[in-house]
């Protein structure tokens, strides 16, 4: 039998052609450990890279990918990444991101794949998890802590715990 991890549920968790290539990674293998990257539309893997482009500041196009592979409001992402909706207005029109911004844009990211190999490719799963409150983080939002580097770095935590069965 299929798990929504391979086949999409009609109406319900439709993917995108990022977010199709993000699970055959899941299935096949990822290219490095910044995989995470096709969330936002990007092709480098490279780290170097990966600095080159955040410094230069990463195209308002990033984050309007990075919305559609994960189902989140422009609302919540917006919070998330700590832009204020007149900021990012006029991102879109400048057409890129601050370095300090990108590098934001760029962690959510991580943390929504990370999330998203936890749940084999299931985005609703992924984005519920991340939504809800959660024991393992002391009652926290996944979401709300991962504003922070320090956060993400906990909700990276749990996610690793997780995957390896530690429940406590």
């Amino acid at each position: 039998m299929a798990t929504t991890a391979t086949v999409p549920r009609p109406g319900v968790d439709t993917p995108t052609k990022d977010l199709a290539r993000f699970r055959q990674y899941l299935q096949r293998g990822a290219p490095g450990p910044h995989a995470y990257v096709v969330l936002l539309g990007l092709e480098t893997f490279d780290p170097l890279d990966l600095l080159r482009a955040v410094k230069k500041g990463l195209s308002y196009r990033t984050f309007e990918r990075f919305r559609r592979n994960t189902s989140l409001s422009f609302e919540r992402i917006s919070d998330l990444i700590d832009i204020p909706r007149r900021t990012m207005t006029r991102r879109k029109r400048e057409g890129r991101f601050l370095p300090v911004e990108s590098d934001r844009l760029l962690r959510a990211s991580r943390v929504f794949g990370k999330t998203l190999e936890l749940f084999e490719g299931d985005r609703d799963a992924a984005t519920e998890w991340l939504r809800t409150a959660q024991p393992a983080l002391g009652g926290g939002v996944p979401l709300d802590l991962a504003k922070s580097e320090v956060g993400a770095q906990e909700v990276e935590r749990v996610v690793g715990r997780l995957e390896h069965g530690v429940f406590a």
